[in-house]
C-alpha cells in the first residue's frame, strides 16, 4: 500500500514513521510530479495551513490534489490539514467564514481556536471506528483548530468529542469527524505512541 504525505511544511515525518511501522510505503509529496504516483491515500499533516495552501498553489500541486480528494481518494487530515480540507474556515478574530482551501469536508473550522503555542494541551477520548474503540486514545492539541459546526449533519460522522471548549469552559466539542473517504482530526495522533487512528485510515485505503 502506497500513501502520499504532503511534505511541504509541518509535522509530516511523524506520520511517515507511524505508517511505515504499520507496513505502508510512503511517498513524500513535494512537487507536482510527485502526484503522478499511484497512491492509495494521502495524509495532510499539521503545520501552518496558510503557508501550506500558498505553497500548494505556487508549486502547481493544488488542482491535482483537490481533484483526487473530490474523486474519493482516502484522506487523513490532522490539525492544519483539517483546516485545508474544511469547506468553510473562519479566523479567531472574524466571525465571517470563508471558503476553505480544498472545500471538501462539509464542516466549519475556526483556525487557532485554542490559542497560540501556549494554548497547547493534552486530553483523551474514545474514538469511534478505530480498533479497540472502547479504549481511550491520547489526544495532543497544538495551536488546535475548533470544529464549529457540521454543514452536513446526516453524512458527517463525529468520531471524537472532548469536554473542553476554546474559552476553557466545559461543553462538548467535536475534535474528529469522518465523511466518506475523509478523516479530519483537530489533534495530532502521530505525536503519540498509539497507531489506531492510522490503522483506521489504512483500513479505508484497503477498501
Amino acid at each position: 500500500m502506497r500513501i502520499g504525505i504532503l511534505a511541504l511544511q509541518g509535522a509530516f515525518i511523524e506520520h511517515e514513521h507511524m505508517l511505515q511501522q504499520l507496513g505502508a510505503e510512503c511517498v513524500e509529496l513535494r512537487k507536482s510530479s510527485d502526484l503522478a504516483a499511484e497512491l492509495d491515500g494521502i495524509v495532510l499533516p499539521g503545520g501552518e495551513s496558510t503557508v501550506q495552501g500558498k505553497l500548494l498553489r505556487e508549486l502547481g500541486m493544488y488542482e491535482e490534489l483537490k481533484k483526487r480528494i473530490h474523486q474519493g481518494l482516502p484522506i487523513l487530515a490532522t490539525c492544519a490539514g483539517l483546516i485545508l480540507l474544511a469547506e468553510q474556515v473562519c479566523d479567531t478574530k472574524k466571525s465571517q467564514a470563508a471558503e476553505g482551501c480544498f472545500a471538501a469536508l462539509p464542516v466549519v473550522v475556526r483556525r487557532n481556536a485554542y490559542g497560540r503555542q501556549l494554548g497547547s494541551f493534552s486530553d483523551r477520548a474514545k474514538i469511534r471506528g478505530i480498533p479497540k474503540e472502547e479504549e481511550f486514545f491520547p489526544l495532543e492539541f497544538i495551536r488546535a483548530p475548533y470544529i464549529v459546526s457540521l454543514r452536513d449533519t446526516k453524512e458527517v460522522e463525529p468520531i471524537a468529542v472532548i469536554g473542553k471548549l476554546p474559552d476553557g469552559s466545559s461543553g462538548e466539542n467535536i475534535v474528529g469527524v469522518r465523511y466518506h473517504n475523509q478523516i479530519g482530526l483537530a489533534f495530532h495522533p502521530e505525536l503519540t505512541q498509539d497507531a489506531r487512528c492510522h490503522e483506521m485510515f489504512l483500513s479505508m485505503c484497503h477498501a
